[in-house]
């Protein structure tokens, strides 16, 4: 894929159709609910759409570029996700193994029961926890800015996520002191669970995760902006962040987050603490903490879209790919949810939604497309059946309004072959 835009005509798509997108994003511009953005599609291995809207610094007057690095948080996920299944290609492991095969401490969790005062009641596992289970968020974790279970509040007591100085290793045994907040496979429930996936790449490899991820597939794909942090040469490149301080330590419930927002809370905030740009050796994670720019994950959706191929590099087979992007929930797990309204006609794969019904889910796609967001509105998606591929990137912390499906929705509608 090269770093140059193609007629939209020559993929079947209007040119004066995508031009309906920058109007539209420009409303959130002008209200001054985001501050920057930048918008990509792709169809059939060719860009044909990439615009900045904004600044990436309004303050220092720095306009949104083409080059603008950006906190990713959760879309670090559908990497990491890949990352394991690289190895699982190896045939270290089947999906239903259960984890502690691997990080033996897995057999000793408990489940939380309830709360006497502030004494823990715990039960054992009924089951054992599995590979599968971690990267469908289905084996019993949760995190700290969700609200509906007391081992949630522990999290957010201990400070859980917003200690940039412990390495992974250390996340993880600090992670494994505190109980599960349901039995493995009896809920989906958005979790750290994916951060042991991470740790579970530097077991089985025997490297660092950010090393790993370097080496397997960043340098393979060409994506030269993607790490865990930012060298000095590229700071100036990096988005500022805006929207509610303290998500991603933990100190805000989803409730308060919402909250905030309705009370127009956007001041520019700094989270150098939690997101650290100078930390890479320590701050590797596989739930959040990578950087990367809007080229840089295109690439890596192109690769997914090619069956696990890009610049020569099978990262993965196609029937990993495949695999991956099917739904392994049953039905009695969906729908799921993040946040109220639950994702209706999505299933869950292995680290990604997957589109299952779009008259359900209430907008344009494909089944079988699929995708992620970030906590700082990040999003993308991935239709195999239509060859397609988005990219949207802003700094906006938890920002609820639905700008990234605006966009979504817009590229779909400029399908005209």
């Amino acid at each position: 894929m090269d770093r140059k835009l193609t007629s939209p005509e020559k993929v079947g798509m209007s040119a004066q159709r995508l031009g309906r997108i920058r109007p539209a994003m420009q409303k959130y511009l002008d209200n001054g609910m985001l501050r920057g953005m930048t918008t990509m599609v792709a169809r059939k291995g060719e860009v044909v759409h990439f615009e900045q809207q904004g600044h990436r610094d309004k303050e220092g007057g720095k306009l949104m570029t083409a080059d603008t690095i950006f906190r990713i948080y959760s879309m670090t996920k559908p990497i990491a996700a890949v990352a394991l299944m690289m190895l699982y290609e190896h045939g270290i492991f089947q999906l239903n193994d259960p984890v502690a095969k691997f990080i033996p401490a897995f057999a000793k969790l408990k489940v939380f029961d309830q709360l006497d005062g502030d004494q823990v009641h715990t039960v054992d596992l009924e089951s054992h926890v599995t590979m599968s289970q971690l990267l469908t968020h289905t084996a019993g974790f949760t995190y700290g800015f969700l609200d509906d279970s007391p081992v949630a509040g522990l999290y957010r007591q201990n400070k859980l996520l917003n200690d940039a100085d412990i390495s992974l290793e250390e996340f993880v045994d600090k992670l494994l002191q505190f109980p599960l907040a349901y039995q493995p496979g009896s809920i989906w429930h958005y979790s750290v669970s994916i951060d042991v996936v991470a740790r579970l790449v530097e077991v089985i490899s025997g490297q660092l995760f950010g090393d790993y991820l370097q080496e397997k597939l960043f340098d393979p794909l060409g994506m030269v902006d993607t790490g865990f942090g930012v060298s000095p040469d590229k700071l100036d490149r990096l988005s500022a962040m805006y929207g509610l301080p303290d998500v991603a330590g933990e100190g805000n419930s989803m409730q308060n987050i919402f909250k905030a927002w309705e009370e127009g809370f956007n001041d520019r905030i700094d989270v150098s603490e939690t997101y650290p740009v100078d930390k890479p050796a320590t701050f590797m994670r596989g739930g959040h903490g990578l950087f990367s720019t809007t080229w840089d994950y295109m690439r890596f959706c192109q690769m997914v879209l090619n069956g696990g191929r890009l610049n020569g590099h099978q990262i993965l087979s196609r029937k990993t790919i495949e695999l991956m992007y099917s739904n392994f929930l049953p039905a009695d797990l969906l729908p799921w949810k993040v946040a109220d309204p639950p994702d209706y006609g999505y299933g869950y794969g292995l680290g990604s939604r997957v589109m299952m019904d779009p008259a359900e889910a209430q907008t344009l796609g494909s089944v079988g497309e699929h995708g992620w967001a970030g906590a700082a509105k990040t999003y993308f998606w991935i239709d195999p059946a239509e060859e397609m591929a988005g990219v949207f990137m802003s700094q906006s912390m938890m920002y609820p309004e639905p700008v990234q499906l605006v966009f979504r929705n817009l590229a779909y509608s400029a399908i005209v072959d």
